[in-house]
């Protein structure tokens, strides 16, 4: 699979650094992101966070002092820059990261010669800077409560989300998924990533011992599927109602999110198609999501003496 060059471009002022994980997995989908940069000024207190991510995930901060009220220099380096780079010729896309409308001449100037524009912004990001670009992400769609934060071990655990997430993206879109596509894409997303460090010399090999894929070998070409669960979400939604059972004001979606994958060890969200536990639990029939005093999302049987 021949990967797209992307320069992924980072507004700080508009977007908050809890982000940076999925902001990083989703330009895999698209592409290498051979540029990653940010722009803010990072003498101020409230860069703080974004700091501390820098370094992780080998992106290059832009220092721009705000010399003048109300006007902001971070837009200015980020246009210019990206023109830079469009007249430097060697990229074949763009992902912009804002909410800020600022930047919806500069998508629309980046299409004009050619580009895909990819932008990212929260939910609040205004329509004209949305319909500039060739996709646009809503940033809360990227947010899993139940990834391991960034900067952990990669485990075998975070390879067979990653993978599951791939395949269920494919089928979702008509599409079966190749080994290929399957190590490319786990090398966009983790640079350091090596079967032999699991102990295996080939990608075919390490998939096929892992429980919860299956491999379709057909002469030089072999698929990659997901395995058939040995449970249903039948008992997977008894057992959640059963623990509901006599808490009326809610039960930690964090504790119950434990308990489930204890009592279901292969249970994954992805293989009932969701990225979140809590819009799972949505789904069900009977159960709501609430938040107590503390804003905690909680869950709890609509009525409980009926609901089992």
């Amino acid at each position: 699979m021949d990967d797209k060059r992307f320069a992924l471009l980072i507004d700080s002022d508009n977007v908050s650094s809890k982000y940076i994980a999925g902001i990083l997995d989703e330009i895999t989908k698209y592409g290498v992101a051979t540029y990653k940069r940010i722009y803010g000024d990072w003498t101020s207190t409230q860069a703080t966070k974004w700091k501390e991510e820098l370094l992780i995930n080998s992106i290059v901060p832009i220092q721009q002092f705000s010399n003048t009220v109300g006007k902001n220099a971070t837009d200015s380096a980020l246009i210019i820059d990206a023109m830079d780079i469009l007249y430097g010729g060697s990229v074949d896309g763009f992902c912009i990261v804002s909410s800020d409308s600022d930047f919806t001449r500069l998508a629309s100037r980046l299409r004009e010669s050619g580009m895909t524009v990819i932008g990212m912004g929260e939910e609040k990001t205004p329509l004209a800077f949305r319909n500039a670009c060739t996709k646009f992400v809503n940033l809360e769609n990227l947010l899993n409560v139940e990834e391991e934060s960034a900067g952990t071990t990669l485990s075998q655990a975070m390879l067979e989300s990653t993978i599951a997430d791939i395949i269920t993206e494919n089928a979702n879109k008509g599409k079966s998924t190749g080994l290929g596509e399957i190590g490319s894409r786990l090398s966009n997303k983790y640079p350091d990533f090596d079967v032999r460090n699991y102990g295996y010399s080939y990608l075919s090999k390490f998939l096929e011992e892992l429980p919860g894929f299956e491999l379709d070998k057909n002469e030089s070409t072999i698929m990659v599927g997901i395995r058939d669960n040995a449970f249903s979400k039948d008992a997977v939604v008894k057992y959640i109602k059963k623990c509901l059972k006599g808490y009326n004001k809610g039960f930690d979606l964090g504790e119950l999110s434990n308990l489930v994958h204890r009592e279901f060890p292969d249970f994954k969200l992805k293989d009932f198609g969701y990225s979140q536990f809590y819009k799972f639990i949505q789904s069900i029939r009977g159960v709501e999501v609430i938040e107590d005093s503390s804003k905690h999302k909680m869950a709890k049987l609509k009525t409980p003496s009926r609901n089992l």
